[in-house]
């Protein structure tokens, strides 16, 4: 079913452990087609429209990353309780997911991050390139979403495969939206906090992935204490629809891995 909860449209579906997906800075809930295909007849899976996403309300201003993580919170403690939920976060979703455990870590159950990053605020050119992204959502949409897509499928993606990603980002982002969520990944940087993190943790990063690369999840899995690093063959930035039967097997298995653990 799909439903608005504080103004964001979440989809909800499946039983099972409870597994809240959060999107990167280009998509939205339909961002994981792939693992709902496969993945709701066992597990409950929640996916949100990121605030300004999709067919979540608009923003009335800019959000920083605890605005994001807090948000999220709140979403957990909704639907899930006390209790929580595993959190898995892609590129942008996995910089709020890695927010959310640090300031709500009683909520996050596990933690997988793909295709992620400590944040863009980790170098002053990394900063300056998310900003002036933001700045380029509000000029020609059609080129910016296509030069998007072309670069998050990589070299040799087919002129149909980037537009159907462009189409899908032209109906996930919105600019005040998109501008606010890059705002806050130039002035997020995570390096210095990933120690203090005490949740078990999954890394999975595509052997393709020209966007963010397996130097910046290196960061992460050689940061956060006892953190599994995984690399996928064949997949890109978008390593859950590149490589969804992989993606998925070490999705669920290290789930179900955090969940004996945490019930014994």
């Amino acid at each position: 079913m799909t439903a608005p909860a504080a103004a964001l449209n979440v989809v909800d579906e499946g039983r099972g452990p409870a597994l809240v997906m959060l999107h990167g800075i280009g998509g939205s809930s339909r961002s994981f087609a792939a693992q709902y295909g496969e993945l709701a007849e066992r597990m409950r899976l929640i996916a949100w429209d990121a605030p300004g996403y999709g067919e979540s309300d608009d923003v009335d201003g800019p959000l920083s990353m605890d605005d994001y993580a807090d948000a999220v919170a709140a979403l957990i403690e909704e639907r899930c309780g006390e209790r929580g939920a595993h959190v898995l976060g892609m590129s942008w979703g996995g910089v709020i997911a890695t927010r959310l455990a640090l300031r709500r870590p009683d909520l996050v159950r596990s933690l997988v991050l793909g295709s992620s990053t400590v944040g863009s605020g980790a170098t002053p050119e990394g900063a300056e390139a998310m900003r002036a992204r933001a700045a380029e959502v509000d000029g020609d949409r059609e080129q910016f979403t296509r030069t998007r897509a072309a670069r998050l499928l990589g070299d040799g993606a087919s002129d149909n495969a980037i537009t159907a990603a462009a189409a899908e980002m032209a109906a996930a982002i919105r600019p005040a939206g998109y501008r606010s969520a890059a705002e806050a990944m130039a002035a997020t940087d995570h390096t210095d906090d990933l120690g203090s993190i005490d949740i078990p943790t999954l890394v999975l990063a595509g052997d393709r992935d020209e966007v963010t690369g397996h130097a910046a999840a290196q960061v992460l899995a050689g940061g956060i204490p006892g953190a599994v690093y995984v690399m996928l063959r064949d997949a890109g930035h978008l390593a859950n629809k590149d490589s969804p039967e992989a993606f998925n097997a070490w999705l669920e298995s290290f789930i179900q891995i955090a969940e004996r653990l945490r019930n014994h």
